[in-house]
């Protein structure tokens, strides 16, 4: 289904709870504290769906707040990766954490593993800021 999302249809839990779903594919109006009881719901249908984040940015989008659009693009991105490797990628992206190396090396598996080209192109932009900046750690640390 192609939709085209503006204004009008935020916030999507109120005006368009028809397009939500969960991760497992629960449609949102079954997300209710019976089917919790019941153990219908799990600990994944309680998460954000990538295509949830993507509705958001064109929201975003319509309204003209590009940055938060694509800040939402990636975030969906990252519902594919690993709760404990989104938080390694962010201690890697604190100033002089990582060399431009480690970057390079976070980027491509942002790219070849978990097919998250947005978040990869972020965190080289990160590094070419870094180095421009003199933030980048050292090769081998």
């Amino acid at each position: 289904m192609t939709t085209t999302l503006g204004p009008a249809d935020y916030p999507l839990s109120v005006r368009r709870p028809d397009l939500l779903r969960t991760p497992t594919g629960t449609p949102l109006s079954d997300v209710t504290m019976a089917a919790v009881v019941a153990g219908d719901i799990t600990n994944e249908d309680l998460r954000v769906s990538p295509e949830t984040l993507q509705m958001q940015g064109e929201i975003s989008d319509a309204v003209g707040r590009r940055q938060l659009a694509e800040n939402m693009r990636r975030a969906a991105e990252l519902t594919a990766v690993p709760d404990e490797e989104v938080l390694a990628i962010y201690n890697a992206l604190r100033p002089r954490a990582s060399s431009r190396q480690r970057l390079t090396e976070i980027a491509e598996r942002l790219e070849s593993v978990h097919a998250a080209p947005l978040c990869a192109a972020l965190v080289r932009e990160s590094a070419e800021v870094y180095e421009a900046r003199d933030l980048l750690a050292p090769e081998g640390e």
